[in-house]
């Protein structure tokens, strides 16, 4: 399973999950874990997916998910889960070595 994680915000409208699910869903993605929220009108949301059985580059999936939130007015971003955990990583090593002085 190759995972990945995609998130969307922006200004709240009707459609947003729609329109970024059906482009999953036309594309073999499959939502493993979604999370969303709507705070003072900004619409927030977060998903896992299974992005293994893809039929296109993950870098043509990444350009035509930015479309689809330029056409909703939001912004879509997916990233490789493993580059975000070395990322997630690297801000825990960092901020350790920050604070460590201090103990």
């Amino acid at each position: 399973m190759s995972k990945a994680i995609i998130t969307v915000v922006g200004k709240d409208t009707v459609g947003i999950i729609a329109k970024v699910c059906t482009y999953l869903a036309e594309n073999h993605v499959n939502i493993l874990d979604i999370s969303q929220t709507i705070v003072q009108d900004y619409f927030n949301m977060m998903m896992i997916v299974d992005v293994s059985a893809i039929e296109k580059t993950f870098g043509e999936v990444a350009d035509e998910l930015e479309k689809v939130g330029e056409e909703i007015g939001v912004t879509v971003k997916i990233r490789e889960k493993r580059s975000l955990q070395r990322c997630t990583e690297f801000k825990y090593i960092r901020h350790q070595v920050v604070i460590s002085p201090y103990e």
